[in-house]
């Protein structure tokens, strides 16, 4: 199992009328964990589209429990739980404030293109060898 902790502080901006941090943000929480996470494993975003291959999200949900605040620090725990099978890869996540109360739970699911020729291709052997020596 992977597991990666990121903390963010909710800016002014992402907040909505009722002083929440906007719903729709948390997407972009998520891809900073996801990102942190691929650190862990040894390489970034930015040397897998550089290695030829783009990681597009097919499917995105979230289940909120309790709303963070403009200025909240909170913990995005990224989770990846089984060594991906097949073309996709599922990342799970767990937001917490700084009272360590769970605020939403989520998945967002992966998979790896071809940049050259747009389609759908397995998880590359290097991706692969990085993510086998946490499992």
């Amino acid at each position: 199992m992977i597991k990666s902790e990121t903390k963010i502080r909710v800016r002014y901006g992402e907040t909505d009328q009722m002083g929440y941090a906007y719903y729709g943000i948390y997407a972009q929480y998520y891809e900073v964990g996801r990102v942190e996470a691929m650190r862990k494993l040894g390489f970034s975003y930015k040397d897998v589209e550089d290695s030829g291959v783009l990681m597009p999200v097919i499917d995105y949900s979230i289940q909120y429990k309790k709303p963070a605040f403009y200025d909240d620090e909170i913990t995005v725990v990224t989770t990846i739980k089984e060594l991906p099978k097949g073309l996709r890869i599922p990342f799970e996540y767990e937001c917490y404030n700084n009272k360590g109360q769970l605020l939403n739970t989520g998945k967002v699911t992966l998979v790896c293109i071809d940049k050259q020729s747009g389609k759908m291709i397995t998880l590359p052997d290097w991706f692969r060898q990085a993510l086998e020596k946490h499992f």
